[in-house]
């Protein structure tokens, strides 16, 4: 089989492989159709690796495919049926785990395509558990942005950051795959959208997507047009994920006793707090990571129902760092999936 092997840092290398063994007892065989790229793939690829990792390792931390065999007694699935993939190797019977949050197990084996061999392969085995069904209507392409954008976005806004309908939300990157994604999901429930973008052609297409006000951050501070636009008041949530650049404007930005949400570092991960202002205006500042399978399995159902990822690009599986250098270029709007 085909598999996209990071070597080196920056080096990428399509091999040949045997084949996983039968899929064993509670385990199927997945056959990979998409694989959705997101910033994990970038920061594996720079050598960001949070963990210690050997290479080569398979790339591809997001994906959709099809039931190629399952294991003994594995009733839950049939070879053709369509499905997506829990990106970590979560340990499933920890606390954590138990109460369905599977993002803070505590014997997390590592994330797939990051620390240990992922989803850019033609075939891969996967704990029945950790797999999940594609509803009819979806399309594979679709589905393989589920996993990690879709659902990353699912938990931060609903989970973590508690959005509610009518509320004002400010989305940073609104170009971005979870961007766009947070763009559908807020006007979806009737929310005002203030988002953030880096070129004029951008403007328009997230005003496309539905957002209310579009703010280029390379011509206008944002947070003094957020201001302006709320009347002094500010929003209810930031959706946060560019990290030291925006940040301290993020926190400028929200009303009194308003929610920030962060998911990433994309421009840095230090910065500097004015407790004072924290503490005197009340603010909530979460950190969320990853997602849970629930939040997954919500993502899809969106997705059932009409919302949509927003595709940039299709690549081929020969053309993966095509598609990773389109990313770290941030000219993209939406998301890059490779095709199988």
């Amino acid at each position: 089989m085909r598999a996209l092997a990071l070597i080196a840092d920056r080096k990428l290398e399509l091999t040949d492989r045997p084949p996983p063994p039968p899929p064993a007892r509670g385990e199927v065989q997945i056959r990979v159709k998409a694989v959705g790229l997101n910033h994990l793939d970038l920061w594996g690829y720079r050598g960001m690796a949070f963990a210690r990792r050997k290479m080569p390792v398979v790339v591809g931390v997001e994906a959709a495919g099809e039931i190629a065999a399952s294991g003994p007694s594995e009733a839950g699935f049939k070879p053709g049926d369509r499905v997506v993939m829990y990106g970590a190797l979560t340990c499933g019977s920890c606390k954590a785990c138990k109460e369905g949050r599977d993002n803070l197990c505590e014997r997390v084996g590592g994330i797939l395509g990051f620390h240990i061999d992922g989803f850019a392969r033609d075939l891969v085995n996967m704990p029945a558990r950790l797999v999940l069904p594609v509803p009819e209507g979806v399309s594979l392409r679709d589905a393989a942005c589920a996993p990690i954008a879709f659902a990353t976005v699912q938990h931060m806004l609903f989970d973590n950051a508690k959005l509610e309908s009518g509320e004002i939300v400010l989305v940073h990157a609104g170009g971005s795959g979870i961007g766009t994604a947070a763009i559908i999901m807020a006007k979806a429930i009737g929310c005002t959208v203030i988002t953030t973008v880096g070129d004029e052609a951008k403007v328009e297409k997230a005003k496309a997507l539905g957002a209310d006000y579009v703010i280029n951050y390379r011509t206008h501070r944002f947070e003094g047009v957020v201001r302006k636009l709320t009347a002094k008041k500010g929003v209810d949530v930031v959706f946060e994920h560019v990290g030291a650049q925006t940040f301290n404007g993020s926190l400028l930005c929200l009303k009194r006793g308003g929610r920030l949400v962060t998911c990433g570092a994309t421009s840095g991960p230090s910065t500097t707090l004015n407790l004072m202002q924290l503490f005197q205006q009340q603010y909530r500042i979460i950190g969320s990571f990853g997602a849970s399978l629930r939040n997954i399995r919500e993502s899809l159902a969106k997705m059932a129902r009409g919302l949509l990822p927003v595709i940039d690009t299709e690549v081929p599986l020969a053309e993966f760092d095509r598609g990773l250098a389109r990313l770290e270029s941030r000219q993209v709007f939406g998301k890059i999936i490779v095709r199988f």
